[in-house]
Parts: C-alpha cells; structure tokens; sequence
C-alpha cells in the first residue's frame, strides 16, 4: 500500500514538474567576476561540509559499541538505513515540505507558505538549479541524524519493518514540517518576540525533534528482557566495546565542527570561527564534566558517559553556536552535561523508559536546552540575537515558544504514530518475540552475527 502511496505521488510530481528547469548547468548563476568568485567559494564550502556530516554516521555506527554484541549488526543496521533511504525519503518528499518558499543563493525554492512548503519535490521544475540542489545535499546527510537518534532509543527489541514504517512518516512529515516553520522561514521564525525562533544548527529541528520521537518509541517497545528487576529497581545492560564509543564519539566531534561551521552556508561568513570554537569548548566541558562527576559519584572515571557527556555538549551548543561568545559556550555545555546525568538518571529509574544510548537525554533533553540557552546568552554580537544577559526577555520567550511546540508537535504526532503502527497491542505489534531478543536480533533479522566467531 506505502509503495502504490509512493508510485501515485511519483507520477503527479512527474506529471507537474518536469518541464521547465531553472538552472541545471550554473551557467546562469556563475560569472566570471567577483561575485561569480564568491558564488564558487560558498558552493566548495558547504559541499564540503555536506560530505563530512554524512561521514558523522560512521561515529552513530560506533557508538554500538555500548550495546551487547548480539544486537549490534541490528542498530547498525538502522543507522545505515537513516544514511540511505533516509536521503531518498527526504529526496522525494521532505525537502520540498521543509524548504518550499525558501530563498537560497537569490533563489526561491518554489512555492510554501508559513505552514509547510509545496514544492521542491524530487527536485523537480524549477528546484533542478544549482543552487537549490546544494542546499539539498546539505540539508539530505543533517535529516539522516533523525533516524539514528532514534535507532539509539528503541535498539535491542524494535521489529525491523516497523523501525522502517515509522521512519517514512517521520522522514516524510513530522521531521519536515517542524523544520520549515523554523529554517524553512516559517511561523515559528516570525515570531514577534526578539528576532524570532532562532536555532543556528539544530538543537530544537534535529536533536529536539529526534529526541522527543525517540523517548515516545521507547516508551511504546517497554523495556529490554533484565532491564529492570522486580521491586523496580534497574540493572546496567553492559555493551561488548567502549572502545567503538570513544572512536565514534572522537568521529562525531571531527563532523560537530563542519557541521556547526558549515551551517552558516556561506564561505564567507567569518562567524565561523566563533562558531567553530563554540562548539568544541562545549563538547569538551560536557566530557570532562561528566568525567568528574561520575567518579565524584561513584568512584569509577566511565568513558562511555563520558562520551555522551561530550555529545549532549555539541547538541547544547548547536542552537546558539553563532550567537553566543566562547564563555557561554562553556557554561551551556558544563549545564548540559550535568542535565545529561540527571535526565537520564530520571528517565530510566523514574519514569522506568529504557533508553539503551541514552539518546533522549543527549539529543532530546538538550536539544531542549540547546533553544532555550541561546534565548539567554545570546549576546546582539551576530543576526541582531539578544539574549537576556543583554537584558532584552523578547528573545527568550520565542525560544521558549519553540522548544513547546516542538515537544508537543514530535510528541504527538509520535504517540498516533506508533499507535497506527502498533494497533491495540502496540508492543507486541512493534516488538520483536521474546526468543529473538533472547538469542539476539542479529541472527534472527539478519541471518547472521555481528561476531560470529566469538558467538
């Protein structure tokens, strides 16, 4: 039924937009002048940084390495799905819902209104130009984070096919829709309060959104089989190689930078130094802080919340990266890192919502705080953003706006999500048998182990 859905839809785009190509070739945006010059440098820019955040999906790989290794080809596997079908998904339908109306480079991308964009789709009619097809390459390999944000909450017992159905209306509307009302230039970025919502690399339209789906899905699926015993009391499910997470999260790092960097979408931004430097210093205070924090609790230095400590710095940062000064940039990822520790400690121990990766509380919880720290320390020093350590509250209360609306909108639509695809038993629906999860999803789903010779 998905598949005629998508043949029918195919052919009405087909139909309407073939014809008419704006600028396939570049002859007619380049110049051989200083402007022509400038054009080449944003284009070498952020292509650039697009092919270095795909890369960043070899780090989401590697931080299996905190799963057991029975399981690990699985999550894997929908990391790789999210790097592949998640550009098609987004090629056919998500980028014109996110982008439509969107001027880039002096072009519009098409038709949208404030509420969703109506063209673009498969980059058809006038979006065959040079320009709009590099904000889409841009824009396809930062969506591919959605579903591996995900994949990280509900590994170790989520069905394949149903990991799959939820990622299409994911990819296809939720994920899109929030992103043009916020990049896309839409409502939420006219809001009357300060300069509007603001969120420079995605804290609230990637790391909210994705968080927020993540913590329902999981919620949905129920615990992994000696997750929790009893009396409610929890147990650690040990992974098979931290090893993987330190070199992943070392890899995420490496993209972090062009990611945040490359997000200014022009070469010539020299912001991007600030932007740079903003989002390494928040990364490293999240990991030295949770460093010292879990020894200070516990006795033991743990690498691998460590890591996560580091992650939840560069998602605290995203949002605010360009509009922040180095020392904000400290505090947020010092205040993220500890609301990592925290959201975490709650999230599995109170309200019992077993999340393998932590990736609620890296990517959703501060995702959160990312939107509202920047309606903080913004400091008027870049995009006319003041924050209230300037004294102005207009700009706090639109990233507070934001951040609502993206829980409610990603929660919502995530719970009647997971209910259509679950039915009345939405567990055992979506789940895999108690036998799979037993002898592991990697044998049963993909025919063959991770390790086979050490299993």
């Amino acid at each position: 039924m998905i598949w005629f859905l998508l043949i029918l839809v195919a052919a009405v785009f087909l139909m309407c937009g073939v014809s008419n190509a704006a600028d396939p070739t570049g002859d007619k945006t380049f110049a051989l002048d200083i402007r022509g010059i400038s054009m080449s440098n944003n284009f070498t820019w952020i292509l650039i940084c697009g092919f270095v955040i795909w890369f960043m999906q070899v780090g989401f790989v590697l931080l299996g390495g905190l799963l057991p290794a029975k399981n690990a080809l699985n999550y894997m596997t929908h990391c790789f799905i999210a790097t592949t079908l998640g550009v098609i998904i987004y090629w056919f339908v998500g980028f014109g819902i996110m982008f439509g109306g969107f001027e880039f480079l002096g072009h519009h991308v098409g038709k949208g209104n404030q509420f969703i964009g109506l063209s673009g789709f498969m980059l058809l009619g006038d979006a065959y130009d040079v320009r709009v097809i590099l904000l889409f390459i841009f824009q396809a390999v930062v969506a591919t984070f959605i579903g591996s944000i995900i994949a990280g909450a509900v590994a170790e017992r989520m069905k394949l096919c149903s990991y799959i159905l939820m990622f299409f209306f994911v990819y296809i509307f939720i994920y899109p829709v929030y992103g043009h009302w916020v990049w896309g230039e839409g409502w939420l970025w006219e809001l009357p309060y300060g300069a509007g919502l603001r969120d420079f690399a995605g804290s609230g339209v990637v790391h909210a959104i994705g968080g927020t789906i993540g913590f329902v899905g999981a919620a949905f699926l129920g615990p992994r089989a000696g997750r929790y015993n009893e009396d409610g009391s929890s147990n650690t499910i040990p992974g098979h190689n931290v090893g993987y997470m330190i070199v992943g999260t070392i890899l995420l790092a490496f993209g972090w930078l062009f990611y945040d960097a490359g997000s200014t979408l022009a070469a010539g931004d020299l912001r991007m130094s600030v932007v740079a430097a903003n989002t390494a210093l928040s990364g490293s205070i999240g990991a030295v802080t949770v460093l010292f924090l879990t020894y200070l609790l516990s006795g033991h230095t743990d690498v691998g919340e460590a890591c996560n400590g580091a992650l939840a710095g560069f998602v605290a940062i995203s949002a605010g990266c360009a509009y922040v000064a180095p020392w904000a940039a400290v505090v947020i990822g010092f205040l993220g890192a500890v609301l990592y520790l925290i959201s975490f400690w709650v999230i599995g121990n109170k309200f019992k919502v077993d999340d393998p990766l932590g990736a609620c509380s890296v990517h959703g919880a501060n995702g959160f705080w990312g939107l509202i720290a920047l309606g903080i320390f913004a400091d008027g020093s870049y995009g006319g953003v003041y924050g209230v350590i300037t004294g102005h509250y207009g700009q706090l209360v639109s990233q507070i706006i934001g951040a609502a609306v993206a829980f409610a909108w990603a929660g919502i639509m995530a719970f009647i999500l997971f209910k259509l695809i679950g039915g009345k038993n939405s567990k055992s629906k979506m789940r895999v048998s108690e036998e799979v999860e037993k002898d592991g999803l990697d044998i049963h789903i993909h025919g063959t182990a991770c390790y086979p010779e050490q299993q």
